[in-house]
């Protein structure tokens, strides 16, 4: 094979895999420098937008990585990946937001987070990663002599970290020690996989030019290279690329060697080594151990046994495990990196291994090894050989069932996954949008023998939908998933309530929180008969309940649930367990809803605190933190302070979530409120009509959010004095969600004492009147005669009978809103209120205004 560009290629030991200076952001940050390069270094130190880049970790063939300090919005120390000049086109740097995007949605513990992506000032793309000072996995399991057990323990941390990934949609192609990091987490060790997603962003979208940069350079490392990522093209690449590798890298914890031998790569031409990935057998873990005496002893020492015992313990089972991982062919091979990790857990528990025939001598001999007790008893007794035949045929169908099964959905992950088509991928990147339209229209028959398999993955892929903010499309595959799972397990089983579970989850999400209280208070009372009380999963129940009662308004019910499960997090998780501050803020937010804002203020600044100390700023909790606490100081009418809050929460959200993800388009919505509020009407209706839009276009006209939506702009409509199409707005809105939420729901009070402010601009008292009075008597209900919304409405009908000429009863509602709970800001603006202009001079007036600052200065505390 030639380049493009030039000649044969002859690799180098860079290329292949050989120790090298490390890319890893896991190197040695404080290992000593010579005087040269510490000059060096100082004279290549600088900023890139808030990272300073204190120390080059490595050099290879697409860039750079440092150690970088991030000054803003936290300090920390993370590892920035540098793209060199000239590796990378215009169309490229599309391609990295898309790439970013999914990178954001990948939560794992054994994945090294990345925080951050863009370009320097000059173009040159860059992405910002969590710092890992670990060891490569294969040094660390080394110089810790970690024997086979726990090297298979800690691989298998490693696979479902893959796995993971690969249920987001990103396949690695680049898996290798350097890239698999392992720390120590309370004295244990736990692998950090790294660089996921990089080599994609910056190959060509050529066909024939996956392998290559456009400086010539490998995107894979070919000793960890699949067959099929070396074919010419290289375009028939799955998650089975992935699988292979981490096959390879299992074959080198086994026995300290590569399956094939690097080192004379060095000095032959591109197209004999890419021969030789796809058709050269290595030999089994155990031939290579027995044959290679040099290096069998270090190996078995660094393993805690000698050479002949680690050849004894790899043969059969490890080498039937690590080579069908290695399969050149694809459809051999293990579908998916959890296949391989529950095959090696069957090692690990001493049950047959799905890697190797089914003889009936293995069986036996993993059967008497599982019981020798048992067997040893039955030894002479006959009838119980007859028993034990029935046991293995049983298990023998068993076993054929559960392959069969997982020939099924490796068939079917496989289609979900196959980048075939240049055309159709785009180069090779597949998102994760594109991979759950695609399979989500085969479901219902790609699955069909298996129903509950296909319930498994319809469960997954509405899972994925709602996380993506596409609730449409996410409720029609949680709801099948839920039927399935009824009639095939029973309502009692987990994996039902779980469906149960979600399915309500994706009904809140559309709005419909009748529908979602019923199914949550269902699945409560099954997972509490079931699991106790103080099950993990029950306390989710709660919780969930105590969301639908809070966008049903009724707030007093969902404050007591919500202070009965923060209590018992407390006590059973601990106090900065995600489960605990996600009550905390749970509980914050009914407070706030209820007027009781220091107590919710106190809750949501601790809960900011922890989330930004524990998972990041840019974590989804602790966004939601930040926006609660925003909403919070609104309330308070500390507009500023939460202005500046509203702010930072959406410009992150935008960077990480999109543009148009649903929590992106609620902080619009909040801080439009705040520049409503602070008279920037021009940018307030902006925001407004581009939510509205958004909101229209993804959830429907009558979606309860784009309600809210609706009912704003016309807020701001009517403070710029255009009225008439602010009554329309407002009056559209309050019928929608008088027929869908019903007549009690807080954004249909809202709405509807929002359009009475606009008929009393337009001087229609009588209109004004009869709503706000509705209002008041709804809330009054409700919420009780010392609820501040309520006071805030009878503070309303005293402005309407101000300006109908009824002063008498103009004061004696002033004075019950004053004695029943208005808000120091509504107090205190009495004497100023221009709708009330009409009382001044009023010696009754004079003395309520002077009463109201005296309650207001006892109430007010420093903020």
């Amino acid at each position: 094979m030639k380049n493009a560009d030039g000649p044969t290629k002859n690799i180098t030991s860079a290329d292949i895999g050989l120790p090298t200076q490390s890319l890893s952001p896991g190197s040695d940050p404080n290992a000593t420098a010579s005087p040269a390069e510490e000059s060096r270094d100082a004279a290549e130190k600088k900023s890139i937008g808030n990272y300073l880049l204190v120390k080059k970790l490595g050099e290879g063939g697409m860039g750079q990585v440092w150690l970088a300090e991030q000054t803003a919005p936290v300090r920390r120390q993370v590892a920035l990946k540098l793209i060199k000049v000239g590796m990378y086109d215009d169309t490229i740097l599309h391609r990295f937001e898309s790439e970013r995007q999914s990178l954001a949605i990948m939560d794992h513990p054994s994945i090294a987070k990345v925080f951050d992506a863009g370009t320097t000032s000059d173009g040159q793309p860059y992405f910002v990663m969590e710092f890992v000072q670990g060891l490569p996995i294969t040094t660390y399991c080394d110089q810790h002599h970690l024997k086979i057990r726990d090297r298979l323990e800690l691989f298998i941390r490693v696979c479902e970290g893959v796995q993971h990934a690969h249920q987001k949609a990103i396949i690695h192609r680049d898996l290798k020690p350097p890239n698999i990091l392992v720390v120590e987490v309370d004295g244990k060790p736990r692998p950090r996989i790294i660089d996921f997603g990089l080599a994609k962003a910056v190959t060509p979208q050529g066909p024939g030019e996956m392998m290559f940069t456009q400086a010539g350079g490998f995107v894979g490392t070919p000793a960890y290279m699949s067959p099929e990522q070396a074919e010419p093209g290289g375009q028939d690449v799955d998650t089975r690329a992935d699988v292979y590798s981490l096959g390879v890298i299992l074959y080198e914890l086994l026995t300290g060697s590569l399956p094939l031998d690097p080192r004379p790569w060095q000095k032959q031409p591109l197209h004999e080594v890419l021969r030789q990935l796809r058709e050269v057998e290595p030999p089994r873990p155990s031939t290579k151990v027995e044959t290679e005496k040099a290096s069998s002893t270090a190996a078995a020492e660094v393993r805690g046994t000698l050479p002949r015992q680690l050849v004894n313990q790899l043969h059969g089972d490890l080498d039937w495990i690590t080579m069908k991982a290695i399969e050149k062919e694809q459809e051999r091979r293990y579908g998916a990196p959890s296949e391989l990790a529950a095959d090696i857990r069957r090692y690990l528990n001493h049950e047959p291994v799905e890697a190797r025939p089914a003889s009936a001598a293995y069986r036996v001999k993993k059967y008497v090894r599982r019981h020798r007790v048992m067997v040893s008893v039955a030894a002479g007794v006959v009838l119980l050989l007859a028993g034990f035949t029935v046991v293995q045929a049983e298990q023998l169908r068993r076993i054929t069932r559960e392959r069969d099964r997982a020939t099924r959905i490796s068939d079917f992950m496989t289609r979900m996954f196959k980048v075939s088509n240049p055309s159709e991928a785009r180069g090779n990147t597949v998102t994760a949008r594109e991979i759950l339209d695609r399979a989500s229209a085969e479901i219902s028959t790609g699955l069909a023998q298996d129903p509950e398999v296909q319930a498994q993955m319809m469960h997954v892929m509405g899972t994925v939908y709602d996380n993506l903010g596409l609730y449409s499309r996410a409720q029609p595959l949680a709801q099948r998933a839920m039927e399935i799972r009824k009639s095939i397990l029973g309502t009692r089983n987990p994996d039902t309530l779980k469906s149960m579970s979600d399915l309500a989850n994706v009904l809140a999400n559309e709005g419909l929180y009748a529908e979602s209280e019923k199914l949550d208070r269902e699945t409560l009372d099954l997972r509490r008969r079931a699991l106790g009380p103080e099950h993990l999963e029950t306390l989710a129940s709660m919780s969930n309940l105590a969301r639908d009662l809070h966008f049903e308004g009724r707030y007093a019910e969902t404050e007591k649930l919500d202070r009965e499960t923060l209590a018992i997090r407390r006590r059973v998780l601990g106090p900065e367990h995600p489960d605990t501050l996600a009550s905390m803020s749970n509980l914050a937010e009914a407070l706030r809803m209820e007027g009781s804002y220091a107590e919710a203020e106190k809750l949501d600044r601790e809960t900011l605190e922890v989330r930004r100390r524990v998972l990041g700023p840019d974590h989804p909790d602790t966004l939601a933190s930040m926006n609660n606490l925003a909403l919070l100081l609104d309330d308070d009418s500390h507009y500023a302070e939460a202005e500046k809050l509203h702010r930072e929460t959406l410009e992150i959200k935008r960077r990480v979530l999109g543009p148009e993800h649903p929590d992106t388009l609620s902080s619009m919505n909040n801080l439009a409120r705040d520049l409503q509020a602070e008279g920037h009407y021009t940018e307030a209706e902006k925001l407004d009509r581009d939510a509205l839009e958004i909101r229209r276009r993804t959830l429907g006209p009558e979606h309860p959010e784009t309600l809210v939506s609706e009912g704003n702009l016309g807020d701001v409509l009517c403070a710029e004095n255009r009225f008439a199409e602010a009554e329309a707005l407002q009056r559209h809105a309050l019928a929608a969600q008088t027929r869908i939420l019903g007549q009690e729901h807080a954004d249909r009070l809202s709405t509807m004492t929002s359009l009475a402010n606009t008929l009393m601009q337009m001087k229609k008292y009588a209109d004004a009147e009869t709503l706000f009075k509705e209002a008041q008597q709804i809330q009054l209900r409700v919420l009780g005669p010392d609820s501040p919304d309520a006071a805030i409405s009878t503070y309303n009908l005293g402005s309407v009978a101000a300006h109908r000429g009824q002063p008498d009863v103009a004061l004696h509602l002033l004075r019950e809103a004053v004695d029943h709970g208005l808000p120091p800001d509504g107090e205190l603006g009495i004497d100023s209120d221009p709708d009330l202009k009409s009382l001044h001079g009023n010696p009754r007036f004079d003395a309520l205004v002077t009463y109201a600052k005296q309650r207001a200065a006892a109430a007010q505390k420093p903020h």
